[in-house]
Order: C-alpha cells, then structure tokens, then sequence
C-alpha cells in the first residue's frame, strides 16, 4: 500500500496566526501585502470537520464506555472516537511514543505509521500496525494491547509488543503491511496482510500469544494468475507519490466470519492519488480460513479473483482500505473514499452492509 501523509495533515490542520518572532525586523506594508496575496493563491488545507473527518485505512471498534474508535494511518497511529459514528473528536495517537524496535527494523520509519487493525481478544485490544516507506517492501508489521479503548480509564495504556512479522527488499516477495487479525472457532488466530509484490498474505499465529508465526505465509489473493517471481518486480517512481512494485495492485485485507462463510475483503488498484486514485473493494468468500477465496463467478482470488463491491462513481473517484463489523445485529462497511467533491481527498466512508439469501454482499449507497 502507497499511503501519503494525508491523514496526519488533515488532523493537524486547524489554521491560526502566529505572532511575529521576537528579535525579527517588521515587515513593511507591501511585503505584508504581497505575502498575503501569495497565501490567497496557495491552497489552504481543509479544517477539521467532525462530521466529515479525514482518514485513511481506518478500522474500528466499540469501546467499554461505549464509544466508538477508529484507528487509522496517522503519527504513531491516529485515533478518532464518536458516541454515535456521526460526530468525530481526535484522541491521542495509539502508540505513545515511536517504537525504537521499528526504527531499527525499517530503514526510514520515523513514526508515520500505516493501517492498524484492531480487535478484542481474551482480555486485551489488540493493535496492529504498519511500519514501512514509501513504495518499499522493506516493512513489518508491530503489536500493541491495551486493557482499554477508553483513554480516561485508569486502566488506559497501551503496551507495545514488538514485532511480528517483516519482509525484506530483494528476499522476500512480499509486504509486511496492512494487517487484519480473525480467530477461527477453534480459537486459533490468522494474521492477513499484503500489498503488491505476490499479493495478499496469511500466516498461522501462535495462540499463546497473537503475535509470534507459526507457518509461512500463504497467497491467499493476487491480480495475477499467477505466482510473482522476485525477478519480475520493478520498482519505479514518477513524480510524487507514484510507486509501483509490479503489476499485481492488490492490497488491504479484511476478514470477517458471517453465516457458514468467511469473507475476504481486498483492494485493488491504486489509492492516494487524489483525483487519479482508482482504489476498488472486491471480495470472495470461502468455507474453510484458508482459502480457497471464490468470487462470486466461481474465480479464485488466488488467480485474480474478486467481485466488486465499491469503486469508483458519480460521487468518488475511489473507495477502498475496508474493514468490516457487527454492532447489534447490523454490519457495517468502514472504509477511506476518494470524494470529487472534496478534490479527491480522503474521507471516512460507513455504510450498512447486507447479505442477500445466498450470501453474497449487497452495497448500499
């Protein structure tokens, strides 16, 4: 996943002035004048809206006070909290401080941390993140928990875990990004992740402690139809914020447990790209957590499968980076949006998700 800074400039972009420094010359009138003419021509960064946040990646959860939590790519991860998934405020970043572990790890990592994923298990929310660069599979994947979501309670603070999982420029053919952790009945967790490069990932985890892997991973989702050899990749730049590791432009698992399916969420083609972003939700489902994945054309996801969910339309020129829940009986679809309105920024994008009577996902506008 090619993520930007947009998240951490739409949370810190409320305007103010700021007095002049002391021990500075006064500026004389025209040079006042032509500096405020020069402001008016650049683009102001748009204030933070509360019914209206800036996100990316975001995923989400129902805290013990009731509150609803997304978490999402931002400085040591972004948090917004709301009573009712309509009015947003920012809460501190999840992670209290940049984990010296990653900084170590990831060449580059300086805290900017991408697509967390959150869920509760055996008495502990847990976190995991994203630290990576742009355009590089030189990534891994860390683990925070935390006894709460609710940042007033005594309990509130988060541990940091370390590692779990990382990949390594020119030895493995994957990204150690955009984690999604599912437990299947039995109680056994299954870390997904994946951007580019073969695909999407899964690795078994141990149940001791939801973090250390005990399989390889497996490609569980590519755009191609077949396996991407290391040789084949190229990285290549053009301009800002335009890196391609190949062709296979599939990323940002999400897996959800609902009837006698397991459904796999991905993203295919391209995200942060303003008004250019492509950004698609497809899915598959399957009986067993490890796949196959079958879209609804009966097409392996492993063989570029997907059917589509979101994409672009009339009102955004991408929709993707999904998650999905359940909060009294209702599902919801959580994902960032590209809107036309906005200029091609980012926005948080929930809509209710149902089933039809044979269980395919239906989208709701």
């Amino acid at each position: 996943m090619r993520k930007t800074l947009l998240f951490a400039l739409l949370s810190l972009c409320t305007l103010g002035t700021f007095a002049q420094p002391e021990g500075q010359p006064q500026q004389s009138d025209s040079q006042q004048s032509s500096q405020q003419q020069e402001q008016r021509r650049r683009p102001r960064r748009p204030r933070f809206d509360p019914q209206h946040p800036g996100v990316h990646d975001p995923v989400m959860a129902r805290g013990e006070d009731g509150r609803y939590y997304i978490f999402a790519t931002g400085m040591r991860v972004g948090v917004l909290s709301s009573a009712d998934m309509k009015e947003w405020k920012h809460e501190p970043a999840a992670l209290p401080e940049t984990p010296a572990w990653a900084t170590d790890t990831v060449p580059g990592y300086r805290g900017h941390t991408w697509a967390p994923d959150i869920s509760y298990h055996r008495g502990l929310w847990h976190l995991y993140y994203s630290c990576s660069t742009f355009g590089k599979n030189g990534s891994a994947i860390g683990l925070a928990v935390n006894k709460t979501l609710d940042p007033t309670s005594p309990d509130f603070r988060w541990e940091d875990k370390g590692m779990v999982i990382a990949s390594h420029r020119n030895v493995d053919n994957f990204n150690a990004i955009d984690p999604n952790l599912i437990v299947d009945k039995k109680g056994q967790p299954y870390l997904s992740f994946g951007s580019f490069w073969d695909g999407i990932q899964l690795v078994k985890l141990s149940k001791d402690d939801f973090q250390t892997p005990i399989s390889k991973p497996v490609t569980i989702s590519r755009r191609l139809n077949k396996e991407v050899n290391l040789k084949e990749i190229k990285h290549t730049q053009e301009g800002n914020n335009t890196i391609e590791a190949g062709d296979n432009a599939v990323e940002a698992p999400f897996i959800i447990k609902h009837g006698k399916y397991y459904y796999l969420f991905v993203s295919f083609d391209y995200c942060c790209r303003g008004e250019s972003s492509t950004y698609k939700t497809v899915y598959g489902r399957s009986k067993n957590i490890e796949g196959p994945y079958l879209d609804k054309d009966g097409v392996r996801m492993d063989k570029g499968g997907g059917t589509l969910l979101y994409g672009p339309d009339k009102e955004f020129f991408g929709i993707g980076h999904n998650s999905a829940y359940q909060f009294d009986g209702q599902w919801y679809f959580v994902s960032h949006a590209y809107e036309k309105a906005a200029g091609g920024g980012a926005f948080l994008f929930i809509r209710p998700m149902n089933f039809d009577k044979k269980g395919w996902i239906i989208s709701e506008k």
